[in-house]
This record gives C-alpha cells, sequence and structure tokens, in this order.
C-alpha cells in the first residue's frame, strides 16, 4: 500500500498539475508537493471555510456534506476533495488540465486515499 508522500507525488506528476496538498479539517498541512511559488500552509488555510459553506449548502439543499468541489478561476482550477471527516485533499490545476478524468480518479480512489491518512 502506497504512502500518503507516494500518493501526494503520484497526483502532483499528473499533467496539468501544479500542486497538491493533504490537509486536516483545520486546515494544517499533512503534506504537500508541487510548484515551489505556492505557499501550502497559505492554500490550507482557506479549505476550512469551503468546506464549511459546501456542508451547509449541501444540509440546505437535502444533499448532504461537500464530497468534492471544483473552483475554476481564470487562472486554474482548484479541487477540494474531502477524504474522511478528518482529511482533505486539495489540487490546483492549470486551465487546460484534464478535470474529468482527474474527479473520476478521486472518485474511484477515495476511500483508497483516505486509508492513508
Amino acid at each position: 500500500m502506497p504512502s500518503i508522500r507516494e500518493l501526494v507525488a503520484a497526483i502532483s506528476q499528473r499533467e496539468g498539475v501544479e500542486a497538491t496538498i493533504v490537509l486536516g479539517r483545520d486546515g494544517l498541512v499533512i503534506d504537500s508537493a508541487g510548484a515551489a511559488t505556492l505557499d501550502a500552509e497559505r492554500l490550507a488555510a482557506h479549505i476550512p471555510s469551503i468546506l464549511t459553506g459546501g456542508d451547509d449548502l449541501g444540509s440546505s439543499a437535502s444533499r448532504g456534506p461537500l464530497s468534492t468541489a471544483v473552483i475554476e478561476h481564470p487562472g486554474g482550477v482548484s479541487v477540494v476533495c474531502a477524504l474522511s471527516s478528518e482529511a482533505v485533499l486539495l489540487v490546483l490545476a492549470t486551465p487546460d488540465a484534464h478535470i474529468a478524468s482527474l474527479l473520476y480518479e478521486l472518485r474511484r480512489n477515495r476511500e483508497q486515499m483516505a486509508s492513508l491518512v
């Protein structure tokens, strides 16, 4: 079974992925890989509010807690994937990255990734 570090490295090596961060729901980084110009700690600090908002929306719409959020920006895409009640995955990708295949892999492997954290 791969380690969390190997998981982060594998996702970061996908074409179009600029950074991968595994963090706790408190916004503290567990592990990260990617562009040296990105501040993983600063990025991770924003994720708890996204999770809270997504969970609140899901509750109001009777959809349940947030599983995955895709946020599109002019400069790229942010994917927030709740792995478990304690861990979250943030993937930053370029605008031309193949997001559909990334989302498929994240959904298909969510439980395995959660078991590593």
